[in-house]
């Protein structure tokens, strides 16, 4: 099998809403993956988009890679401008900022929710010479700090530019209706009823397009709050119009009558927050080509020179677009919108219109429940084919022109996000606004079908986070996502130092925001933990650089109708029972099984990349469960089991039927390929979704990683050409209600070569080694997996000398009472414990071992200490921040809101102890120290000698290396937020806060360990 990416998805030949809140491994021929050794940047093969790629490292420098992942596959920052009112020395002075921590890139944004005093746009505004000059800043320091550089399509979101206007063909459009009531046998004799949703800012032109007359059916009310009609009474009436007016006389059968006016017109929606430029930017038209065309001409004429072309072909990365919130009172419109329905479905929208017209996003006529749903999902179809064909796709093929690749948030409509990824560079979800960890499979989904590599994530949004974000927190919600399928953080945000009216600790986009704190973190020098924020880049860009290695592999595919992203909707059975257990699924649209890769071979979908095991299929998830399917996606269904894929239908689907408008016939032909499909070896029919694991049985189904059901292990598995790397978290955050308990249990890993040996990679150390003790069971690999909640760990299981010559041992330990086995730093197998014992090891070579660990000292507790705190106060400049020194002895531990003089101060503490170790310490061992309670983020020195960084939401280090008999120095370091200061000392915004228990609280333990090697 080979685990090749293959080209990107072409663009296919044929025609292909909204949200409220919101690269370690060579892959043979694999376009998009990252290899171990330096990153840098290729081209995708088949499309232009430049990649980061590399050769395939040696073995010798794969540790050396992990250790300090290159720039690409870090994560990186979405840095929000207060429009272009920027100096270059401060645009160069915090990209030094930005790589110095560690990150990997930017993501200019112009961004000012917050602001309280008005820019002068004309000068500074967005897309002027002012912002292109900051750009020009950014992109030559970001060249020298070899920092990747992206750039929002527009000012905000959506995507919007100064030279057009509501009125304009190339605005965003809707269309707008309005009514009145004709009772049976009377006449309306007038003019047409204006729309019943007023227009937007500066909109003043509108075109009628259609006036219709419907009754509403027997024993329905004009004034409900869904009108129910009778659709064969639709009457087309547009003819008749006469300057304006329309004479009708409602035919006399006892039934109320409408008069429906549609109107084109522009929908006035500008750019999120206040005004970016001058004149006013407005959103453009995301349907019709000249919408794209319009970005793509202001930013040819006004932005790009020469200069600016030359630097993002040398450092830049993408174009980004946020998510789809083109938000209007009236219906989602383009002009040619009726005429391609007609073309693409076979009938006509405009008898159906009413079904699809809204008011403030709510349906507000009905034709009953099927015909509703059929016409509106053939409506989002038709947006879905002119939002990829008119938009997406050019602009995806105009980014590849300038060196750079296309990055979207393809959801917030309901188009078919799952395809869009696969069509994209690089698909993004987030974090504020995605429900749970099946919105980011959605578009994992897409992007492995696709072939592609990235699935980026707007990282760490936190809704009242202002000021108030930790590490801990951030990390432990991330790392889920990872788990499925994220690769990529675009934290939220790094945010300019000034603006005109920002209090301190300087600008920041949206804080305060509408009152409130605000949301989102304006991470950088300003905070306090700042000083500990190296060690996560460092740590987030290993976990990246192995997520970006190979192709994603999964167990399942669930097939949904739909490809909407960003629901909230799982997978039938295995998101609830599945993933607990160790199987892992990603969702597939029909459009994804159009492509290239949506082949069989050897039983496997899509091979060269997720490789599923077999397909689930349900009833329509988003319509309670119809039994809907499409003729072509049915006969590709009876092809693929026939070629050996294995499939699971829930459910009795003898009234299946074709979704939206069918012909007549189809549903016949479609219950004729169910019974076909049903009837084959390869494919399983249960009752229900609780009847799933009766499938997996029957149809012989392993998936590759196992363990017992476990609700709180997560993991995602990558494969390039010969090894396999599996991530493990342990999800403290996505449960309902869950703080998360340890994990610690066997794990058994599916292995593609016999002589695989596993190793474990620590992302905050970078370190690599050969795990110490496994089994090998049917041909896997079984180890322990023990995480704290919220903490992470890597394995590979790779064949001898794949990392590293040097970590390739022959022998290793299967089995022992300890409480674990180790490799001691000359690499001899180490059993250790914190209980005196007599201890038994089995070895590979079936011979046990006996070790005796002798009496231990007691744990000591460590309770009197030195505290030395930085107090961050506001200087004479929104920018500047006295650190004023406090001393404090303790004599107990305590969070500082709970200390005196500590309640309202927010800094660095640095704890200091003195502990003396006599006799008992020497020899044979050693100890950890248990912090107890701190918070969020800590660095930990021993008799002057810094330890190596340990995930924070962790509380017990080894110390043992670094102790000494005698009297040993303990220093525990820890940074805060800055949200305890801004309580006061911006009382107005931040004061209804809760102050955060910063410090080590503890209670705080040497805890000493036995060690006995167990074989030389």
């Amino acid at each position: 099998m080979h685990d090749d990416l293959g080209p990107d998805a072409p663009t296919p030949e044929t025609s292909l809403r909204r949200r409220t809140l919101l690269r370690m491994g060579s892959a043979a021929g694999a376009a998009l993956a990252v290899s171990w050794g330096t990153a840098g940047h290729a081209t995708a093969a088949g499309s232009g988009a430049p990649a980061a790629t590399t050769t395939a490292g040696e073995a010798g420098a794969v540790a050396q890679a992990f250790a300090e992942p290159p720039m690409p596959v870090r994560p990186r920052f979405r840095w929000w401008w207060p429009d272009a009112l920027v100096d270059p020395e401060e645009v160069q002075r915090e990209i030094d900022q930005i790589a110095a921590a560690g990150f990997g890139g930017v993501e200019i944004a112009a961004v000012t929710h917050s602001l309280t005093q008005r820019i002068d746009v004309e000068r500074y505004g967005w897309g002027t010479p002012a912002w292109v000059a900051g750009v020009e800043a950014a992109l030559r320091q970001a060249a020298r700090r070899k920092v990747v550089v992206d750039l929002t399509i527009g000012p905000a979101w959506p995507a919007a530019v100064p030279t057009v206007t509501p009125d304009d063909e190339a605005a965003t459009k809707e269309l707008a209706h309005g009514v009145a009531v004709v009772a049976a046998g009377t006449t309306f004799d007038g003019p047409l009823p204006p729309s019943v949703s007023a227009p937007g800012s500066d909109v003043t032109a509108q075109r009628l397009r259609y006036v219709q007359a419907a009754r509403i059916t027997a024993g329905g009310s004009p004034t409900a709050k869904v009108v129910p009609l009778d659709q064969a009474t639709v009457t087309d009436l547009t003819d008749r119009i006469r300057d304006g007016r329309l004479t009708w006389t409602a035919p006399d059968d006892g039934g109320t009558w409408l008069v429906l006016a549609y109107w084109e017109r522009g929908s006035g929606q500008r750019p999120e927050g206040p005004a970016h430029t001058a004149p006013l930017s407005y959103v453009v038209d995301h349907l019709d080509a000249k919408g794209t065309e319009a970005v793509v001409d202001f930013w040819e004429r006004n932005i790009l020179t020469p200069e600016v072309r030359e630097l993002l072909r040398e450092t830049g990365g993408s174009l980004f677009e946020d998510s789809l919130e083109l938000e209007t009172h009236a219906t989602l419109w383009t002009s040619s919108l009726a005429d391609e329905f007609a073309r693409r479905m076979g009938y006509s929208l405009v008898p159906y219109l009413p079904a699809v017209v809204e008011v403030k996003e709510k349906y507000v006529f009905s034709f009953g429940s099927a015909v509703d749903k059929a016409v509106r999902r053939d409506y989002m179809h038709v947006v879905t084919e002119l939002y990829l064909e008119n938009h997406l796709v050019p602009l995806r093929d105009w980014a590849h022109s300038l060196g750079l690749r296309l990055r979207v948030q393809p959801y917030g409509l309901e188009t078919d996000a799952m395809y869009s990824a696969a069509l994209l560079d690089e698909p993004e979800g987030e974090s504020l606004g995605f429900k749970n960890l099946d919105d980011f499979r959605t578009l994992a989904g897409g992007r492995d079908m696709g072939g592609r590599t990235i699935l980026s994530n707007e990282a760490g949004g936190t809704a009242g986070g202002a000021y108030a974000t930790t590490w801990d927190a951030t990390l432990k919600k991330l790392v889920t996502q990872y788990a499925a399928g994220v690769n990529q953080a675009v934290f939220h945000g790094f945010a300019y130092a000034e603006a005109p009216g920002a209090d301190w600790p300087g600008f920041a986009a949206f804080s305060p925001y509408n009152g409130g704190t605000g949301y989102g973190e304006a991470w950088g020098p300003r905070q306090p933990l700042w000083r500990h924020t190296p060690e996560v880049a460092r740590a987030l860009g290993r976990i990246q650089q192995i997520l970006q290695t190979g192709v994603n592999r999964a167990d399942v595919g669930v097939l949904w109708q739909k490809g909407y992203a960003g629901s909230g909707l799982g997978a039938s059975w295995f998101t609830a029972d599945g993933v607990p257990a160790g199987w892992t699924h990603l969702f597939l649209s029909p459009r994804l099984l159009d492509l290239p890769s949506a082949r069989v071979e050897d039983g496997r979908l899509a091979p060269d990349g997720p490789a599923f095991k077999a397909l689930l299929v349900d009833g329509d998830i988003m319509i309670n469960r119809e039994h809907t399917l499409q003729l072509d996606v049915a006969e590709k269904l009876v092809g693929y089991a026939k070629a050996g894929l294995r499939i699971i239908v829930i459910g009795d689907w003898s009234d299946g039927h074709v979704p939206g408008i069918g012909q007549p016939g189809d549903n016949e032909r479609l219950r004729a390929l169910l019974t076909e499909l049903l009837s084959l070896p390869t494919v399983h029919n249960v009752a229900d979704r609780p009847n799933v694991p009766e499938g997996i049985a029957a149809l012989g189904l392993r998936r590759d990683v196992e363990y017992a059901q476990s609700s709180m292990l997560l993991h995602a598995h990558r494969a390039d050409a010969d090894t396999d790397y599996f991530f493990f978290a342990n999800d403290a955050v996505s449960k309902k209600g869950s703080t998360g308990t340890p994990v610690d249990h066997d794990v058994t890993l599916a292995t593609r070569r016999p002589d695989a040996v596993p190793y474990h990679l620590d992302p905050w150390t970078g370190t690599i080694e050969p795990v110490a003790a496994y089994r090998r069971v049917d041909g896997r690999i079984r180890l322990r997996i023990a995480l704290q909640p919220g903490a992470t760990t890597i394995i590979a299981l790779a064949r001898p000398g794949r990392l590293d010559d040097s970590l390739a041992p022959s022998w290793y330990a299967t089995d022992t009472d300890a409480a674990e086995v180790r490799r001691s730093a000359d690499g001899r197998l180490e059993v250790r414990d914190t209980r005196p014992g007599t201890y038994t090891t089995t070895l590979d070579d079936g011979r046990t071992v006996t070790s005796v660990i002798g009496a231990m000292p007691e744990p000591t507790a460590l309770t009197d200490w030195e505290l030395h705190v930085e107090d961050w106060q506001p200087g004479d400049s929104p920018t500047q921040t006295v650190k004023v020194r406090r001393n404090l002895g303790l004599d107990g531990l305590a969070a500082w809101p709970d200390i005196p003089e500590l309640a309202d101060v927010s800094g660095i503490g640095r704890y200091r102890t003195t502990v003396d170790l006599g006799a008992p310490w020497t020899g044979g061992y050693g100890a950890y120290l248990e912090l107890g309670e701190v918070f969020d983020t800590y660095r930990i020195t021993v008799n002057g000698t810094e330890l190596p960084p340990a995930d924070p939401v962790t509380s017990r280090v080894d110390v043992g290396p670094w102790l000494q008999r005698g009297a040993n120095t303990i220093e525990v370091e820890v940074a805060t937020t800055l949200l305890n200061r801004l309580r006061v000392a911006n009382a107005a915004v931040f004061g209804v806060a809760q102050r955060q228990k910063y410090g080590l609280v503890g209670p705080v333990r040497l805890v000493p360990y036995g060690r006995v090697v167990a074989r030389r």
